[in-house]
């Protein structure tokens, strides 16, 4: 596929629809649960009003998490070599896992019941059922394993392999069971974070170097092209028709255009705000430096920004049941 291609298929994608986001807030308010990593604790913020709400004691040093299935959440106490599974509604730890050296973060089936959690000191990409907090299966990858992105189908994870990655591998993962490594990939510089578009065909791989991102049609091992971007490491979240990069040490939000890469806002957050990410018509992005989450809007807008801890590594939506 070439640029020219790349531009029509983003153009086919669905398109950004507020009402009915706005329609699904209404419905379900969501929280949005932030990693206190050194006060051990997860905080739980209004996505409306980005006040706290509650403040759940965990295992010390939580660091990432993610959603999945929208009311569960998997946490990464990286230092620990431990994982929690985390219930949004009502809000408590449901699982502790134990089987871990280094997990770092975690890629959420669409289905809702499995996640993908890489381990970065055992070079490992881990499969876990998060609804009975057991672990299936562990795929070796050739470097140490850190972010991590699904396609929507569910059936393909690409995992950055070190923070100032060489390498990036390819994963099937249609029998979650199973995982199968199916080959690497190397960008054009050393790569940090990876996200898959919502057109399933694209993934947007950030640089733990440059200040550059590479976008890759998914079947191929070369970039369909880069664009510029702010200082690394960069990370990205996605709408249907928004690439939303932050740079923490830039402290900035850049707002791109999916069908040509076209920056079309910068939004000024904290320095240290490197983790991003969407849900629920909300971007949600941590500092890690200064203990703030800030909310933005569907277009990038700054909407809250609360101090929730001295330090907060990442940030998810859940909805409660």
């Amino acid at each position: 596929m070439n640029r020219q291609e790349f531009l029509l298929a983003a153009a086919a994608g669905a398109p950004f629809a507020p009402a009915a986001l706005a329609r699904n807030l209404a419905a379900a308010p969501p929280l949005v649960l932030v990693t206190a990593d050194t006060e051990s604790h997860v905080a739980a913020l209004s996505a409306a009003t980005g006040g706290v709400l509650h403040r759940l004691p965990t295992e010390p040093g939580p660091r990432s998490i993610e959603t999945v299935g929208g009311s569960l959440a998997v946490v990464a106490h990286t230092t620990r070599g431990v994982v929690s599974i985390v219930d949004g509604g009502p809000l408590r730890v449901r699982h502790v896992l134990r089987s871990f050296a280094e997990p770092r973060y975690t890629a959420a089936h669409p289905a809702g019941r499995f996640a993908f959690v890489t381990d970065s000191k055992l070079g490992e990409v881990v499969t876990l059922d998060v609804l009975r907090g057991v672990v299936l299966a562990r795929l070796e990858l050739d470097g140490p394993a850190r972010h991590v992105t699904i396609d929507r189908a569910g059936r393909t994870v690409w995992v950055s392999l070190g923070s100032k990655a060489e390498l990036v591998a390819i994963v099937d993962v249609s029998r979650p069971e199973q995982p199968r490594l199916l080959r690497t990939v190397r960008p054009p510089f050393l790569a940090h974070d990876v996200g898959f578009s919502h057109d399933q065909r694209h993934v947007w791989v950030t640089s733990g170097s440059d200040g550059r991102l590479a976008i890759y049609d998914r079947r191929e091992r070369r970039p369909l092209f880069t664009l510029p971007a702010d200082a690394p490491p960069q990370h990205v979240t996605f709408t249907s028709g928004l690439a939303f990069v932050t740079s923490g040490d830039d402290g900035t939000l850049r707002v791109h255009r999916l069908g040509d890469g076209r920056l079309l806002r910068t939004t000024p957050v904290p320095t240290g705000s490197y983790n991003v990410q969407e849900g629920l018509g909300r971007i949600v992005t941590p500092s890690l430096d200064r203990g703030t989450l800030c909310i933005l809007g569907p277009t990038g807008a700054l909407l809250h920004r609360t101090q929730v801890a001295p330090s907060s590594h990442d940030a998810c939506l859940v909805t409660g049941r």
